[in-house]
């Protein structure tokens, strides 16, 4: 099969960050290969691309997204030239590198630590957010904190530390983040975008309730 090189791109991720990035690329007409892992969460679940690991596909706006078993079903898909379906493909660890060589790998994890991202993997490759150094694990690294500096782009050193600590929204911090109690299986009770007052029950986690 042939394949333009300077036309691939793997992303490492599928969450919300990442799903902006694809669309980006998508709409620029660059062939995107979504690598995940096999039980992804997303902040932002309703616009987040890795709800297809869970469904099989899913939308965000005007793209779609659709779990396939390997990477030669991957590059089927996008040798099209008008393909219409992002390939998403379990790949944790980035066997496809074993395979094919893109020409740019991101990271659009955002794990706020590097996850084995390094710049063999590729002729160019580029970081999200804290945990990575610019020119040492990545060429680049793009800026995640809200404020002034979002989206700016470093050739060398990290972006800014993680303070743990959600962003200020509406004079709110931490508490407009929820914590899961215990590891387990969620049953969600109410859906992202709900109106919702406090303490209200909003999820299950093992059939303990979660407000």
């Amino acid at each position: 099969m042939s394949l333009i090189n300077n036309e691939l791109v793997i992303v490492r991720g599928a969450g919300d960050l990442a799903t902006g990035v694809v669309y980006s690329l998508y709409k620029a007409h660059f062939k995107v290969i979504i690598l995940e892992t096999q039980h992804p969460s997303a902040i932002r679940r309703k616009v987040a691309l890795s709800e297809a690991v869970y469904d099989g596909k899913t939308k965000v706006e005007d793209i779609e997204a659709v779990l396939v078993k390997n990477y030669e079903e991957a590059l089927n898909i996008i040798a099209n030239k008008d393909y219409k379906e992002i390939p998403i493909l379990i790949d944790p660890n980035c066997e496809i590198l074993n395979h094919i060589k893109p020409t740019f790998l991101i990271d659009a994890i955002i794990a706020k630590k590097n996850l084995g991202t390094n710049k063999s993997m590729a002729k160019y490759t580029i970081a999200l957010g804290p945990g990575f150094t610019a020119g040492k694990d990545c060429d680049i690294v793009i800026e995640t904190m809200r404020g002034h500096n979002l989206g700016r782009i470093y050739l060398e050193g990290e972006a800014i530390p993680n303070t743990g600590i959600p962003g200020n929204i509406g004079g709110k911090e931490a508490e407009r983040v929820i914590h899961a109690s215990s590891d387990g299986i969620i049953e969600n009770i109410k859906n992202i975008g709900d109106f919702v007052k406090e303490k209200e029950i909003i999820a299950y986690i093992n059939n303990d309730n979660k407000k």
